[in-house]
């Protein structure tokens, strides 16, 4: 898993930058959204290609173990609600909430019920919040699910990854993909919005293979999919099987390939794409959540190696010209991450200190930078305003080489076409300086 970044000390009792505080002019965060993210780092085996922070039973050993993580995690949410009311930030009602991993169903339903009401018992729920939960086909029961619908949850996303059997002993999947069904309708049947989330890529795919887990998604009627390009990071167990040679890697055309059947029949069935690898039905199925991390949104992230993001008084993202003249010169927001081990995550919460490893203070041309490499992400796309002045007049090159949308840019959007959302990172080093 790779290693946290690098940044400075943060405060032993989490404090944020005075300068965070809003003006009295624009109180509560400027009217931000706020947003909540819990990292539950358990799994029942650890993937061969992934890179998040999660541990099995036998990694962890004695420590830090599961049914204490809801306690653990709840004194985070005490802590946040401290830093955030001494910050002047302490008021907003929570607009999502994530619970991600790992697989956060590997905790009974009702852990995951406490740790929510503890978010709503601090800082309250907002009228018609989205709040989700990842999970594994195999972790979950109609049982369970009827329990995290009664507790507040409204959406669950599962971790599909593929239909084809060798694809899925290929990323070490556990779960029968028979069950997929099965668990999209206990889901719907206990008043859940269901997600897929897909992966093509794999070494040993075929078009055809992966022509057969989207007709498999289609199949169950979900109103949201993601899917994903398998990317092999150093330190994964398949990394090591690629470098041995092993297992062997697509090439780009593939890659390319597969995104473009994928944008055809979920188009085909409905399913718009909202960001270059989400599609859904309507907007209201659309992932709030991660909608406000490509928006600038506030979120705190509780949990072992989760990060958070405060934006600064000017108003995040939306509003990073003009921050040099305010108190905290030169600082458009503040982001943190915590400690990775979660035995040394519980440590640090129980004796009364703050979990964070480490923070940035973001300056308003990094802002603005982050601010077109996730807007240009989204369907919406960036209103060209955004952009450095020196790089506006690219935009009119991407449209003639078709990565942009012509028709968008004449009211002065960069809009990403297909051919742009497949070069997406091509894009945005074209329009940053």
């Amino acid at each position: 898993m790779p290693a946290l970044p690098e940044g400075t000390p943060v405060p032993d009792d989490g404090a944020l930058p005075g300068w965070v505080r809003p003006s009295p002019s624009a109180p509560d965060g400027a009217g931000r959204p706020f947003g909540v993210y819990v990292h539950v780092p358990f799994c029942s085996v650890r993937c061969g290609y992934c890179d998040f922070n999660t541990y099995t039973a036998s990694e962890l050993g004695g420590g830090a173990n599961q049914a204490a993580y809801a306690t653990t995690a709840l004194r985070e949410v005490d802590l946040a609600a401290r830093v955030l009311d001494d910050a002047g930030l302490g008021s907003r009602p929570v607009s999502t909430v994530f619970f991600g991993g790992g697989t956060p169903t590997m905790l009974p339903a009702a852990d995951l019920a406490r740790i929510l009401r503890g978010v709503d018992d601090t800082w309250g729920l907002a009228d018609g919040a989205e709040v989700t939960t990842e999970a594994n086909p195999d972790s979950v029961t109609p049982e369970s699910l009827r329990l995290l619908a009664d507790a507040g949850f409204t959406r669950v996303s599962f971790g599909m990854q593929s239909a084809v059997p060798h694809v899925l002993a290929t990323l070490e999947r556990t779960h029968d993909p028979r069950r997929v069904p099965d668990v999209v309708t206990w889901a719907r049947d206990a008043g859940l919005d269901v997600s897929l989330d897909l992966i093509y890529g794999t070494p040993g795919e075929s078009l055809e293979d992966w022509r057969t887990s989207l007709e498999a998604v289609l199949a169950t009627g979900v109103d949201h999919v993601s899917a994903y390009a398998l990317v092999v990071e150093p330190g994964t167990k398949m990394h090591a099987q690629v470098r041995r040679g092993e297992l062997a890697l697509p090439d780009e055309d593939d890659q390319a390939a597969k995104y473009e059947l994928a944008d055809d029949l979920l188009t085909e069935a409905g399913l718009g794409w909202y960001e270059v690898s989400n599609w859904a039905r309507g907007p209201e199925h659309a992932c709030r959540h991660n909608l406000a991390y490509w928006r600038g949104d506030d979120w705190w992230g509780i949990g072992p190696g989760a990060h958070s993001y405060v934006a600064g008084p000017a108003g995040g993202a939306d509003a990073v010209a003009g921050i040099e003249g305010i108190e905290g010169i030169g600082h458009a927001g503040v982001r943190w991450w915590n400690v990775k081990h979660p035995r040394r995550y519980a440590a640090l919460l129980e004796s009364g200190a703050s979990p964070g490893a480490g923070r940035e203070l973001l300056t308003p041309a990094e802002a603005r930078l982050e601010r077109v490499l996730l807007g240009v992400r989204v369907r919406e796309g960036l209103e060209i305003a955004a952009l450095d002045p020196s790089r506006r007049s690219a935009v009119a090159g991407l449209v003639a080489r078709g990565l942009v949308d012509g028709v968008a840019a004449v009211r002065d959007r960069v809009v990403l076409t297909r051919r742009g959302r497949l070069l997406a990172d091509s894009v945005v080093r074209e329009l940053t300086p």
